[in-house]
C-alpha cells in the first residue's frame, strides 16, 4: 500500500485515521491533514511558499541528515505535485 501524504502540508498520513481532518458534516476527509483542514475549511491560508517555511523544521527533525536548505529544495520540487497546490 502506498503512504498517502497530506496534500497541503505533505506530512505522512501514517496507517490509522487519527491524523486525518475532518469534512464540515464531521466525516474523514482522507486528502488532508488535521492540521491542515478541520470542519471542512483549511486552517492555513497562506501561500505555499510560507507553509513549506513552516515544514522546514519539522523535515529536519524527522530527516537528521537532511540540513534546512535540501528540505526546502526538496519541498520546493513535490508540494506543487499536492492537490492544495497544484496550479
Amino acid at each position: 500500500m502506498d503512504m498517502k501524504y497530506c496534500q497541503c502540508c505533505a506530512m505522512p498520513m501514517g496507517e490509522g485515521k487519527e491524523l486525518y481532518g475532518t469534512n464540515s458534516d464531521g466525516s474523514v476527509n482522507e486528502d488532508y491533514c488535521k492540521y491542515c483542514f478541520e470542519k471542512g475549511e483549511f486552517t492555513f491560508n497562506g501561500t505555499m511558499e510560507e507553509m513549506i517555511e513552516i515544514c522546514v523544521p519539522h523535515v529536519v527533525e524527522a530527516n537528521k541528515d537532511m540540513n534546512e536548505d535540501s528540505a526546502r529544495k526538496m519541498m520546493m520540487k513535490f508540494f506543487p505535485t499536492l492537490k492544495r497546490w497544484k496550479e
